[in-house]
C-alpha cells in the first residue's frame, strides 16, 4: 500500500564458534516456525558454509566466496572470512536489496563462526547495526544444548538482549540458580560479611524476577524448541508485535517475565542427568 509504513522485521543472529551447531539449529528452529505458521526466511551470512541442509532465502556466497578470496589475495580461512565479512559491510545495497521482498517473514541469521567478528572485528556489529535502520528487529542467539539469557554485548562488539551459551553442563545449570550458597561463601568473606542483608535482598530479587535463567535445548524436542522461542519472542518483542494475534493475556505474561524455575529445573533433571544411587553427603564428600 503506498505511504504505509514499513513492516517491522523481526529475527534471530545466530552466533557461536565453528561447530558449535548454529546451521543445525537454524534448520530446526525454521522447521519449527513453519510448522507454527511463520512465514521464515533463513539468511546464511557464512561464506564458508557449503552443503546447507536448510532452504536458504539469501546466501552471502552469491556476492562473495570465500574460496575466490583466499585464492586472489593469498589469504589463510582466517583472514579471508574477515575480507569478506568487510566486503559484505562495504556492499550492504546488495543485502537490503536481497532482504526486501522478504518483508513479513521472521528471518534466521546463520552466521560466520569467527571468534574475532564477536570480539573486536567491527564487521558484523557494523551489519547488524545498520540492518536497525532498515527496521529490521535482529536479536542474537548462540547454538548448543543450553541458552542462558543475560544482557551482555560479546566484548562489546555486539547489541543486547542476548541469548547465549555457557559450556558447562547439566548439574550446573539445575543447581546454579539456588544462589543460597553464594549468601554462606559471602558471609564467610571478611569484606563481604558486612553488607549481608543486601546481598540477600540482591538474592531475591534476582531469584523472584528471573534476571538469570537458563533455558534447555534439544533441538529434536519441540517443547524444549518452544521455550527458546518464547524468550527470544520476548528479548526482541515480537510477541507484541502484530504479526500474530495475541491476547492481552499473553502479552502481559510475557511482560511481567517471571518465570519461576522449580518445575522446569526438575524437568532437565529427569530428561537429561542420570538417576544417582549416591545419597547428597556421598555426593558432598566427592567434591
Amino acid at each position: 500500500m503506498a505511504g504505509a509504513a514499513p513492516t517491522t522485521a523481526f529475527g534471530q543472529a545466530v552466533i557461536g564458534p565453528p561447530g558449535s551447531g548454529k546451521t543445525t539449529y537454524c534448520l530446526g528452529m525454521s522447521e519449527f516456525l513453519r510448522a507454527l505458521g511463520r512465514r521464515v526466511a533463513v539468511v546464511n551470512l557464512d561464506p564458508a558454509n557449503e552443503g546447507l541442509p536448510y532452504e536458504c532465502a539469501v546466501d552471502v556466497s552469491e556476492l562473495v566466496g570465500l574460496g575466490d578470496v583466499m585464492d586472489a589475495l593469498r589469504l589463510g580461512p582466517n583472514g579471508g572470512l574477515l575480507y569478506c565479512m568487510e566486503y559484505l559491510e562495504a556492499n550492504l545495497d546488495w543485502l537490503r536489496a536481497k532482504l526486501e521482498p522478504l518483508r513479513g517473514h521472521y528471518f534466521l541469521f546463520d552466521c560466520p563462526g569467527q571468534v574475532e567478528l564477536c570480539t573486536h572485528h567491527g564487521a558484523l556489529r557494523s551489519i547488524f547495526s545498520q540492518m536497525a535502520q532498515w527496521d529490521l528487529r535482529v536479536r542474537l542467539g548462540s547454538s548448543r544444548l543450553l541458552l542462558q539469557m543475560e544482557e551482555l554485548r560479546q566484548g562489546g562488539q555486539m547489541p543486547r538482549p542476548h541469548v547465549t551459551q555457557r559450556a558447562f553442563n547439566l548439574d550446573y545449570y539445575t543447581e546454579v540458580l539456588d544462589l543460597s550458597y553464594l549468601l554462606d561463601h559471602l558471609a564467610s568473606d571478611p569484606f563481604f560479611r558486612h553488607y549481608r542483608q543486601l546481598n540477600e535482598k540482591l538474592v531475591q530479587l534476582i531469584e523472584d524476577y528471573s534476571l538469570v535463567s537458563f533455558i534447555p535445548l534439544n533441538i529434536q524436542d519441540k517443547e524444549s524448541i518452544q521455550r527458546v522461542l518464547q524468550a527470544v519472542d520476548k528479548a526482541n518483542g515480537y510477541c507484541f508485535g502484530v504479526q500474530e494475534q495475541r491476547s492481552l493475556e499473553a502479552m502481559m505474561s510475557a511482560a511481567m517475565g517471571a518465570d519461576f524455575h522449580f518445575s522446569s529445573t526438575l524437568g532437565v533433571q529427569e530428561k537429561y542427568l542420570a538417576p544417582s544411587d549416591q545419597s547428597v553427603e556421598q555426593e558432598a564428600m566427592q567434591l
